[in-house]
């Protein structure tokens, strides 16, 4: 294998690992603060109790996320020094305003949040709270400015092959932000809402039949069934700007050859065969693929053969990972919206609450339990595999930035890294699984017990 494909198998062993942990803090923090605040205004201990279990996830999910992105950021220099020799300029001050103005706010305040809640004023502890939450999103702002400005760069100019700014508001507020922030933000809600509902279920199911299991899982699944729509009108919002952006990478998702035709349909499933430029064994439904892309019966969209220069050179994305990724997606987004909503629907027959849910429904959303990691992955990789082969968007090609390193090195780091990986990554599922174990057998996990005797006795007194 050559140096450059073993890096970006490398780089993308990296980066799936580290997105898992910051997709479940981002929202987790956000849902920590509702049951909080559900607490301090009715003073049930049921929230207090939800919120020092899921707490105790939040603050394992965010070591993990930082170690690993320490990681992957040493990798800029290592890998790829030819994109902070390029567009250096544009890419350090985005990651640096991460770290100010996100990273150290979650720093300051994460020990309170986790330590502080029968040793702080509640009002303080609240706060903490908040300030950790908002700190999370911010970094995912930043974080996607600066992916955002990769796939649609603006706001700058090139001097002798190197990039410099010329407008921050352009480069921050670029074309394609405003929809990748919203989409990833929602994708964190639904992973966070399926990850509660489908531990919640687990306990269940093994015999904790707790107040707080019941109010999680009621989080878990209505946080759900109302993201989840919203996520698929946002999905086809950012569908069309990537249209108009990085037609290439929509012809591979769609598995698109032909611009000239029309109307276009919706294929279902076919095995794209690059070589031949065609779709073999093609299931599609006439005239979607234009309603859906264009909202047009008879619209059309530039197919992969218009991104073939006259020399052959190929000039889009490699067709099968695009093409799967994002049918990946969409079947998981699918099957999140009909569990979530047929969940709802037998709670408003039956009643509210776990009680009125059928055993294999239960089974259904501890199978669902990490199916936000699923999506996730898969929008990720439509999303940065389609980009190539491109690094920055029409700036700076992927081979254009890697390293001149020795193959055999780059695939002796690459195997360490997958070994380490997969032992964090069971480890991390083992002890939250042990957790709620721990949990449904009433055993404590921490100073859960005492820890909420003192605030409710806190907030008694106050």
């Amino acid at each position: 294998m050559e140096t450059l494909l073993l890096s970006r198998i490398q780089f993308a062993a990296n980066i799936s690992f580290h997105i898992l942990f910051p997709t479940i803090t981002i929202a987790l923090g956000w849902v920590l603060l509702f049951f909080k605040l559900r607490f301090n205004a009715t003073g049930d201990r049921k929230w207090m109790d939800a919120y020092l279990f899921w707490v105790k996830v939040f603050a394992l999910s965010f070591a993990m996320g930082v170690v690993s992105g320490i990681t992957m950021s040493f990798q800029f220099g290592t890998n790829w020094p030819g994109f902070m020799e390029s567009v250096g300029n544009i890419a350090g001050p985005l990651l640096a305003y991460e770290v100010m103005t996100a990273f150290f706010l979650e720093a300051v305040f994460l020990g309170i949040m986790l330590f502080g809640a029968s040793r702080v004023p509640g009002w303080l502890h609240t706060t903490a709270t908040f300030l950790v939450a908002f700190g999370t999103t911010m970094s995912a702002f930043w974080i996607l400015v600066l992916n955002s400005w990769m796939h649609t760069p603006a706001g700058f100019e090139m001097r002798d092959g190197v990039a410099f700014a010329t407008d921050w508001w352009a480069i921050i507020f670029n074309p394609s932000m405003p929809y990748r922030l919203v989409h990833m933000l929602l994708a964190s809600g639904l992973t966070v809402a399926f990850l509660i509902a489908g531990f919640s279920a687990f306990r269940w199911l093994v015999g904790d039949r707790s107040e707080s299991v019941r109010a999680s899982f009621r989080t878990g699944l209505t946080l759900a069934a109302l993201l989840i729509p919203v996520q698929i009108f946002a999905g086809d919002q950012h569908g069309l700007n990537t249209l108009e952006h990085q037609p290439a990478k929509v012809a591979a998702m769609e598995g698109h050859w032909d611009g000239q035709k029309s109307p276009v349909p919706l294929i279902l499933f076919a095995l794209p065969d690059e070589e031949a430029r065609e779709n073999d064994y093609e299931i599609a439904i006439p005239y979607v693929g234009s309603l859906i892309l264009t909202h047009s019966l008879d619209g059309t969209i530039p197919g992969l053969d218009d991104f073939v220069a006259e020399d052959g050179t190929v000039l889009h994305p490699p067709v099968a990972p695009v093409f799967w990724s994002f049918r990946v997606m969409v079947a998981t987004g699918m099957a999140m919206l009909l569990l979530s909503w047929a969940a709802v629907a037998v709670m408003w027959k039956r009643g509210a609450g776990l009680p009125a849910m059928p055993k294999p429904m239960l089974w259904a959303f501890v199978g669902m339990t990490f199916s936000g990691w699923v999506a996730t992955l898969a929008g990720w990789y439509t999303t940065e595999i389609g980009r190539q082969p491109w690094l920055v968007n029409g700036v700076l090609t992927t081979d254009a930035a890697v390293a001149d390193v020795p193959a055999p090195m780059v695939l002796g780091t690459l195997v360490t890294y997958l070994v380490v990986y997969a032992a964090l990554l069971a480890a991390y599922v083992g002890v939250l699984f042990y957790l709620a174990r721990k949990a449904a057998r009433g055993e404590p996990t921490g100073p859960t017990r005492p820890a909420t005797d003192a605030v409710v006795a806190a907030v008694a007194a106050e």
